[in-house]
């Protein structure tokens, strides 16, 4: 994992081809971090439903963003068109400064942004560690028949991110799982293996579906104590849906709040808590 372009062992790594260009990220006014992601208009149509109309926000540099808002709102879908599994009718999309163009996940994810789904996306058969394992193939650059054949550079690669993975681990607290596949595990471990994929690629943006979804209180406070540390040790940038208001409003920095496909809330917790049309749309009817 990187933070300030160091990585876990110390390592000074060149930064990935974002394919994104070199443009210095513009800066909202009012706030400290620069934009990283940005929808100016977005709008996603399946026929003749539409899942996201008009919707702009942005994500800033360091920054926990929370996107909540009642089911059926459109936000997976803001996520599917952030890391390229849907491509909007509508709209630019933002990153790093530059306009990004009709892109595909697998080359998203090698611009630094990787994803949790609402459904743990796991390889049951395959252990802890080898799941983890899977996040680094975006770093890796031995080519497949020398990764067959492990020898000479692919064999000292395979090392080095498996050490990586190892420190992965160490930092998730699931050193007694890391041989145990994943398919015994209880859903809060599943959910925390899924974590220590998505940071095994290294994110500057990292997207959390509903990372606590059908957890109890316990592993709750486990996944919102991780999701802290690694935006404050790390300084990844985080943003997530979650309908857990406790906790959006206790980990998020800003929250964009959605209704039928429509932004109809933007900024601090406090500023959500007090929209009135979050509070009719989402948070409860308002009162005199």
């Amino acid at each position: 994992m990187i933070r300030n372009g160091r990585s876990f062992d110390g390592r000074v790594d060149a930064p990935a081809d974002s394919g994104a260009g070199t443009g210095r990220a513009a800066e909202t006014p009012g706030t400290s971090g620069a934009v990283v992601m940005e929808l100016r208009g977005i709008t996603l149509r399946f026929g003749g439903v539409t899942a996201i109309r008009e919707t702009t926000f942005d994500i800033q540099e360091g920054e926990i963003r929370a996107i909540i808002g009642p089911n059926g709102a459109g936000k997976s879908s803001v996520l599917n068109v952030i890391n390229g599994f849907y491509h909007p009718q509508e709209g630019e999309i933002w990153y790093q400064g530059r306009q990004r163009g009709v892109l595909k996940p697998h080359q998203i994810a090698h611009q630094g942004i990787a994803r949790t789904f609402q459904n743990i996306a796991l390889f049951r058969g395959m252990t802890t560690l080898d799941n983890i394992m899977t996040g680094r193939l975006t770093r890796m650059k031995s080519g497949i028949f020398r990764q067959l054949a492990w020898w000479g550079p692919a064999e000292r690669e395979e090392t080095e991110h498996r050490e990586a993975v190892e420190q992965i681990i160490d930092f998730l607290e699931i050193q007694a799982i890391r041989k145990t596949p994943v398919g015994r595990l209880p859903y809060g471990l599943q959910k925390r293996v899924e974590l220590g994929r998505a940071l095994a690629a290294e994110p500057s943006l990292l997207l959390l579906d509903e990372p606590m979804a059908g957890m109890n209180v316990e592993e709750k406070e486990d996944m919102s104590r991780f999701i802290l540390d690694v935006n404050d040790e790390f300084g990844t940038t985080i943003a997530l849906i979650e309908h857990d208001m406790g906790v959006v409003m206790d980990l998020a920095d800003r929250v964009v709040v959605m209704d039928y496909g429509r932004k109809i809330g933007d900024g601090t917790p406090d500023d959500v808590r007090s929209n009135e049309a979050v509070i009719n749309a989402y948070l409860g009817v308002a009162h005199d």
